[in-house]
């Protein structure tokens, strides 16, 4: 009897590849893990590598692997031999700035992703500096200004390094060296995308000028204390400046974020 079905032809969902994981990899799970949990801090040993092989049952050369991709990571600092164990690290900015740029750099992060997280980033610095800056820090900003229309007579990347300054003077001023970081790597990775394309573009002098205008139209509204209208300038100056090179149906996310 013919039941019309069989293993070969049987429907059902199709499973995708496995990929095997090493255990250098739990190993270095299991670290991370012990660390966000509290049961290790910054100072702090690990056991010794002898001692490590032991307790994960694991050759030398696979201990050593984990622990070269823990230090890597800026987890730890391990000498080989070491009888007192690798030394866990304090938090670094540099270690979470390698992180974010791995990130920011794979292929699920789409281009429209990282403008818009820009544009949230930069938009809550910006409100908050509005609050807390000090006449001292206002003319800072300011003298940004000045650096940025120099800059778009020399050439685009000069005109990038002066905006970056005003940027990283928004963050200063907010007080928050998690914003810096963040914005420095996401900048970075979306110029390192386009940079190219905005310094040949036909309109890329009037570009400069209206990022500049927006610019000093940001600082004006930080100078009055408006820290909802200067996050809503630099917003629409991110969208302006960027959405060009997004495509059409990626745009509405950004739209939503300058729309009140």
């Amino acid at each position: 009897m013919n039941t019309g079905t069989n293993a070969g032809t049987a429907k059902g969902p199709r499973f995708r590849p496995v990929q095997p994981v090493r255990a250098y990899q739990r190993i270095v799970e299991q670290v991370e893990e012990a660390l966000a949990r509290g049961d290790l801090a910054p100072g702090q040993r690990l056991p010794s590598e002898r001692e490590l092989v032991a307790q994960f049952e694991v050759s030398r050369s696979t201990v050593r692997e984990a622990l070269r991709v823990l230090e890597s990571n800026g987890v730890v600092r391990s000498r080989p031999g070491d009888p007192n164990g690798p030394e866990i690290l304090p938090f670094s900015q540099s270690a979470l700035r390698k992180q974010m740029v791995r990130l920011a750099r794979v292929d699920e992060l789409t281009l429209s992703e990282l403008i818009g997280f820009r544009m949230i980033m930069d938009g809550a610095a910006i409100q908050v500096a509005s609050r807390l800056r000090t006449p001292e820090q206002l003319a800072e900003l300011e003298q940004t200004l000045v650096a940025m229309r120099a800059a778009i007579d020399v050439d685009f990347e000069a005109f990038s390094e002066a905006d970056l300054a005003f940027h990283d003077m928004i963050a200063q001023i907010s007080r928050n060296s998690l914003i810096q970081t963040c914005n420095e790597v996401v900048r970075g990775v979306v110029l390192s995308l386009i940079s190219d394309k905005v310094a040949h573009a036909r309109n890329s002098r009037a570009l400069m000028l209206e990022s500049l205008q927006h610019h000093a139209e940001v600082v004006d509204a930080i100078r009055a204390g408006d820290g909802h209208a200067a996050a809503r300038i630099a917003r629409q100056n991110m969208y302006d400046y960027y959405a060009g090179y997004v495509p059409t149906p990626d745009r509405d996310t950004l739209r939503a974020l300058i729309e009140d």
